[in-house]
Formats: structure tokens, sequence, C-alpha cells
């Protein structure tokens, strides 16, 4: 008789491993596919084939028009930022102001009562003052039992004895940041991209859309490739052509245009909301088994 394992092994009164691979238990491993990939050709804001494209200089490729609509979007959020930052250090030291001036009042009169001895001497602690600016005897104590009780109570619930929080505005940032990479990012740090078309009269009469080479192989760039944009002239390689050239010769091989090694500028791969960077584009979600059922209450995870 052959032995009984987890595949036959229906009888228990809990989920075999195998049970749980076929309930989808665990975490779930997925390549990403073509669909959900950004092409290389692509606006990392608008998801479009780039219009007078630009990167920054860890690679991230935008749109001319996004990409200056988003710095000066950030800019203008810096400045109501920076104007609210303003407005709280004004209330600051208006209060501030207010602050010392009942105190220098409070200082002198208590100074005269001293001096005149008939009325007793009053610390902030107990100090107040009616609405008749009256004193001592004479005058009526501001705040009643019932309006002590609500002071000292602990009723979160209520709305007058709910205390207050002031809120405070700190300085803002006033730099401006790649959407994308979450670096610091200035307008002048961005360069213009030039990608080089197949002009091949083949490429023409098969296809109606485009598609660009290496000028240096003539191979089709694809997001299979890793690519390489010159910082110092804009024209993009593959990084085949890049490494065995241009870091040598330290010359652009389309405009002979002088470069070193910090003009190579490698380009993010991928990126959308849904799939990240680089070449590791796999993502995770995880499943657990449901109490009394036996399908899984899915959590998604994070995807990288």
């Amino acid at each position: 008789m052959p032995q009984r394992h987890s595949k036959n092994n229906n009888d228990l009164a809990f989920f075999t491993y195998d049970e749980k691979r076929k309930l989808g238990y665990g975490t779930q491993k997925e390549r990403l596919g073509k669909d959900s990939i950004k092409p290389f050709d692509a606006c990392s804001l608008c998801l479009k084939t780039l219009i007078e494209p630009m990167s920054c200089l860890k690679g991230h490729v935008y749109c001319k028009e996004c990409i200056f609509e988003c710095l000066l979007s950030q800019k203008k959020d810096v400045q109501r930022k920076q104007l609210a930052h303003a407005t709280q250090l004004k209330q600051d030291k208006e209060e501030e102001e207010e602050r010392l001036s009942l105190q220098k009042a409070r200082e002198l009169d208590a100074f005269d009562q001293q001096n005149h001895g008939a009325v007793p001497q009053y610390n902030d602690k107990n100090y107040n003052r009616d609405k008749n600016g009256f004193h001592g005897a004479n005058s009526v104590k501001a705040t009643s039992y019932e309006e002590e009780a609500l002071r000292t109570m602990k009723a979160f619930w209520l709305p007058s004895a709910t205390p207050e929080a002031p809120k405070k505005v700190e300085a803002p940032s006033t730099d401006t940041v790649c959407p994308e990479g979450n670096e610091k990012l200035r307008l002048k740090t961005l360069f213009a991209i030039k990608f080089t078309e197949d002009t091949s009269e083949q490429k023409r009469s098969c296809s109606l859309d485009k598609s660009f080479i290496c000028p240096s192989c003539k191979v089709t760039l694809t997001n299979t490739l890793s690519l390489v944009a010159l910082s110092s002239c804009g024209h993009v390689f593959c990084k085949k052509c890049a490494d065995k050239f241009m870091a040598v010769d330290k010359v652009c091989l389309v405009c002979d245009k002088p470069c070193k090694e910090r003009n190579l500028v490698n380009l993010a791969k991928g990126g959308t909301g849904f799939a990240g960077h680089g070449d590791h584009l796999e993502a995770t979600d995880f499943k657990h088994l449901g109490s009394g059922s036996g399908l899984g209450l899915v959590r998604p995870a994070m995807k990288t």
C-alpha cells in the first residue's frame, strides 16, 4: 500500500500544504507582463508617448510640458506653505506681545495695590477682575463653580470641555522634488534627450508606429535593453555601446561632442503607479485563509 502524503491525505481536520497551495494560500508571485510596465519611450507622469522628452540626472524621463507643470505646481505649493508659515509667525509674535503687555499691566497693578495697602495683593493664579474694574472685596469672582467644573472635568466628548491643541505650521522646504524618484530636482538639472528613429525602408513598410534604434549598433530599443543617455548632448544609446565606446573614447558617437563618465545617465526602466523600476519587476500578493471558509481573504502586498 502506498504511503499517504499531503497530496492524497484529505481526511485531516486541517489543511495540508498541497491543499493550501491549491486554495492560493501564502505569498503569490507573478512576473509583470508587458502591459503592466511603462514603455521606455513613455512619460512617467502622463504615461503617453514622449513629446520633447527630458530626463533628470537619475534617468527618469518626462515630457517637457508635464515636468514643467509639475515643478510649477510644486513652486506654488511651496509659496502657499511659506505664506502660512509667515502668518503663523506673525500670530505667535502678536500673542507674545499681548502676553507681555498683560504681564506688565499685572505687575503695575500689583505695585499700585501694595502701595495703597488697603487691598490685598493677588498673584497670577487667583488674579481676576470684574466688568467694572474693581478688585478685592468689591469684585465678583469671574468663574462660577459650574465653569470651574467644566474646566477641570475630563469629558472629551463635550465640545466645551475638549482641550484645544494649537496647530503649528512648520517651515516648509523650498526644494522641488522629482515626482518619480523623490530626490531634489531643479529645472537647470533637466536635459533634453534625443532618440534615433529607425528610418529603414523595411521598418517603414511593416509598421506605422515609430521605433527607435541605437545609433551605434542599430539594435531596436525595447524595455529589455538598458539604455544610457548623454547629459552633454542628449543622445541615447544602449548600455553595451556606451560602456564599450563612449566610456573609453570620451566622445559622442553621433555629434562628436566631448563627454565624461559622469555624463552617462542610465535611463530608468519600467515604472508606473502599479510597478517598480529596475530589473526585478515582480508583483507579490499575500492570501490567508478565512475562518470557516475555504476561500482566502486577500491582503495586497507591496510590489517591488
